[in-house]
């Protein structure tokens, strides 16, 4: 023995902890339906990153609205989130959107694989002009 005594502290004590971040609030942003979906599983970071095959630091920075995750990134979101955090779409514009977000296509490949111009479909999706004919009918199927 050295003869050395512990020195307790006289007073209160007070302990400290993370405290538990809360599921009750409500999405606005996909990144923050990323971050409540994540929470409700009782996900960290790293493990939702592991799920959406992306780094931890991308899931931070969707759930922070630093960025906003890319097209292709969509598809693991819906799968992981288990809905759909978009609106209904209703006009063909907003149809075409949201079946390339759900395939995770870019504007290039939903044009490839209609055989148009990226243009084309980009002038279609903003609706800024509408197809007509034979390219509506195989968007139609495309969409479907």
């Amino acid at each position: 023995m050295q003869g050395r005594v512990a020195l307790l502290q006289f007073g209160p004590i007070t302990l400290k902890a993370l405290k538990p971040k809360g599921t009750n609030f409500e999405p606005q942003t996909l990144g923050e339906h990323v971050r409540k979906r994540r929470l409700e599983l009782r996900l960290t970071q790293k493990q939702a990153a592991e799920r959406l095959g992306v780094k931890p630091w991308t899931v931070l920075n969707w759930e922070k609205d630093h960025t906003e995750p890319p097209i292709e990134s969509i598809p693991a979101i819906l799968q992981f989130l288990g809905y759909e955090p978009f609106p209904e779409s209703k006009t063909l514009p907003e149809r075409m959107l949201a079946r390339r977000r759900a395939i995770g296509w870019s504007i290039k490949e939903a044009a490839r694989q209609l055989g148009v111009d990226e243009g084309t479909w980009g002038v279609w999706e903003r609706g800024a002009t509408a197809p007509k004919g034979q390219h509506l009918m195989l968007l139609n199927a495309l969409i479907s």
